[in-house]
């Protein structure tokens, strides 16, 4: 069971409760939920308010909704527990997954890892009114490559309450470079005045900018190095990398959030733990000393590997170029 697996599973619960007449018939059944992290101090890996919908329309107490589909959702292969907390939040206990497993779904997906099956981003961009200032543009073309990531066109555009760059900030795309200035507009929810500095020009550990496109440039050099030592990646468990494994799991979880909500900024938040867990995990990569490449080398790489596709993949849909070399 994977958290994407998990989402799709909660909408079947739905309509085979409402099917065998658990919630009244009728009632309309959620094309998609939103499945996510549990919060520090939560219940379980993942939480969903999906009861409180449902309650809405069934004319139940959202409790209740979610005592339903708790006791359905708890029988699914891969879904350990299934609990019920607050007033109606269903919370899940996932069997853990192998980093192989994960590893060979990425592979196989390439850059569209976490996105709906059969869903297609277009690379020209969504805009072309010239009219349109660089935080609006920006706002508008991520939030339509993730919409279109998850299977969905946007419903119109351009959209209002998008504010834009301040006038004191001037031209931010000369200062800092369009990837730069970008990576800034998305940082922060629509609303919200982006804020420009000087980290956006540093090369150091203090740009979360330049951490993640150095992440990237760093898991290419470890597929280079690799080549050299006479060994390539292949898909296998690799037990100290969890925060790395877990990012990565949870990829397509950010994505069909931020194409919900609407919101960039929370793929920005996910590719930089993403890249701060890869750069805490290269050291371990490659043989040192007189070590020989071994299994657990070429596992580790594949790992590297596949985070450094989703890397690429999210900084696409932001707009982002992914550097081969920093």
């Amino acid at each position: 069971m994977t958290p994407a697996d998990l989402s799709r599973c909660v909408v079947r619960a739905v309509r085979r409760a409402v099917e065998d007449g658990e919630l009244p018939v009728g009632i309309e059944v959620p094309a998609r939920v939103v499945v996510e992290r549990t919060r520090p101090g939560g219940v379980g890996d993942y939480a969903t308010p999906v009861a409180f919908q449902v309650a809405k329309a069934a004319r139940r107490a959202p409790g209740e909704v979610a005592g339903v589909l708790a006791r359905r959702l708890a029988a699914e292969p891969g879904v350990e527990r299934a609990d019920v907390t607050g007033a109606g939040f269903l919370n899940f206990t996932l069997a853990p997954r192998s980093a192989a497993a994960l590893v060979r779904d990425i592979h196989a997906r390439g850059s569209r890892y976490g996105y709906a099956h059969g869903a297609a981003v277009e690379t020209e961009p969504a805009y072309s009114d010239p009219a349109i200032g660089l935080r609006e543009r920006a706002v508008h073309e991520a939030v339509v490559r993730l919409l279109r990531s998850q299977g969905q066109e946007a419903d119109g555009g351009p959209w209002a309450g998008i504010a834009p760059v301040a006038k004191r900030d001037g031209d931010v795309r000369a200062r800092y470079g369009t990837d730069a200035a970008v990576w800034a507009v998305l940082s922060v929810p629509a609303r919200e005045t982006p804020v420009f500095s000087y980290d956006l020009l540093v090369q150091g550990e203090s740009s979360e900018f330049f951490r993640v496109r150095y992440a990237y440039a760093r898991c290419r050099a470890l597929v280079r190095n690799a080549a050299e030592w006479g060994f390539s990646a292949e898909a296998g468990d690799v037990a100290d990398a969890p925060e790395l494994v877990r990012a990565l799991a949870d990829y397509p979880l950010v994505l069909e959030a931020a194409a919900h909500h609407r919101a960039p900024e929370r793929l920005v938040r996910h590719l930089v733990e993403l890249a701060d867990a890869l750069l805490d995990f290269q050291y371990r990569v490659l043989p040192k000393g007189d070590e020989k490449p071994s299994a657990a080398h070429r596992a580790r790489l594949a790992l590297a590997e596949a985070a450094g596709t989703v890397l690429a993949g999210g900084l696409a849909l932001l707009g982002i170029d992914a550097p081969e070399r920093l």
